[in-house]
């Protein structure tokens, strides 16, 4: 069932608290490895530490959409969100060590989790034939957020280091608390559906092909453009300001492809944008350890904008197709704690193999990791199409 349709200034503030709420989840996140490292963390465990905030989606992202489902109170979560990305940073600074950065990054991904609510409260107020757009808009602020998160800390950080910019994270987390007061939402019906119901929708093979495209995407993101990229820069010498406009350049980026993708600018739907966006990554992650260039590294961030902008929000998209309404909580609370499996494992792997390796291992095995998602999603389309062609022979 559809929800009322958004007043212009309730989707707008939605929208807002949004970019508020993913501001404070990473304006920290161009110079949280690069702190890390300057007070002699290691590599591996900065690995873990990035890691952490997948652990805490991939527990806590099906539970709360099976929460989200039973109670259909999407407000309350997007509260308890706006709290936790707040309460994270200020354990980075109260305890500004390794240890202090892994108890935030948990609690990063409680915040996470609750991105369940805001995707499925905001989709639910467009038809299905809007879904994709929809899908595409809000992830748009999403990335507006980190964008103006990722400007904030290049600016900033020098003049009012780690402390600082985490104290602005605490304002961005209070701020969307503070917003989602606004949110309106009609008395929810006691749901008529039991748990096995709900959870049913897990074995749908479309969902699970989907989230695992969606793991790879994520995970390689958080790996590389959002963390280990930047120690590749640091390593070559560039400047704390280089990195941050690094960010920006990879947020930009991802800024522009959501806004087209969210106007249906691109032609071939799903079927063509995912391989090829794939493939765009697997490309990324072979060049950045290779070239040995601060420059063409910092021009290479536009690659994974793609990424973001438009492979996750088909990815979501996709993956919903099939999805009955009444089961979209659940649906997007396994999505989403499936995709968190690669945000917490590929920074493991990725930081465990430049330990013992090089980082052009961890790199280059995150593009193969790419190559072979392009296979699978190619495979799919394929048998997908010959299945259609049958049914219409019959």
């Amino acid at each position: 069932m559809i929800n009322v349709k958004f007043s212009k200034k309730d989707e707008i503030i939605f929208l807002i608290s949004v970019s508020f709420f993913w501001f404070a989840q990473y304006v920290y996140i161009p110079y949280q490895t690069i702190y890390l490292t300057s007070i002699n963390v290691t590599t591996s465990f900065i690995g873990i530490i990035v890691g952490a905030y997948g652990i805490s989606q991939m527990l806590l992202r099906l539970p709360v959409g099976l929460s989200a489902d039973i109670v259909r109170k999407h407000k309350y979560f997007i509260m308890i969100g706006g709290l936790s990305s707040g309460v994270a940073s200020l354990f980075r600074i109260i305890i500004p060590n390794g240890f202090g950065f892994l108890v935030a990054n948990l609690f990063s991904g409680l915040a996470s989790a609750m991105w369940i609510s805001f995707m499925v409260f905001y989709t639910g107020h467009f038809s299905k034939e809007e879904q994709q757009s929809a899908t595409a808009r809000v992830v748009m602020f999403n990335n507006i957020g980190m964008l103006m998160g990722f400007v904030a800390s290049t600016l900033l950080y020098n003049t009012i280091t780690m402390r600082g910019i985490c104290i602005l994270s605490v304002v961005g987390g209070l701020m969307t608390l503070l917003l989602s007061f606004n949110i309106k939402e009609e008395h929810p019906q006691k749901g008529e559906h039991d748990i096995s119901d709900l959870i049913s929708i897990c074995a749908n093979k479309r969902l699970l092909l989907f989230s695992f495209i969606a793991l790879i995407q994520q995970g390689v993101q958080l790996t590389t453009s959002m963390s280990f990229t930047n120690q590749v820069l640091g390593n070559l010498s560039a400047s704390n300001t280089l990195i941050g406009i690094s960010s920006i350049i990879y947020m930009i980026s991802s800024v522009v492809f959501s806004a087209l993708s969210s106007n249906n600018v691109f032609k071939g739907g799903p079927k063509k944008l995912i391989p090829t966006v794939l493939i765009i990554i697997a490309i990324y992650c072979v060049l950045v350890p290779s070239v040995n260039s601060i420059p063409i590294i910092m021009m290479l961030q536009i690659l994974p904008g793609t990424s973001s902008g438009i492979l996750f929000s088909c990815a979501t998209s996709e993956a919903m197709k099939e999805v009955k309404p009444f089961q979209k909580s659940t649906a997007m609370g396994f999505f989403q704690a499936f995709y968190a499996i690669g945000m917490t494992t590929f920074p493991m792997m990725t930081g465990n193999l430049a330990s013992r390796f090089s980082m052009s291992a961890g790199f280059f095995a995150l593009a193969a990791i790419a190559i072979y998602g392009c296979l699978i999603a190619v495979c799919f389309y394929r048998f997908e199409g010959r299945s259609k062609q049958i049914d219409k022979a019959i």
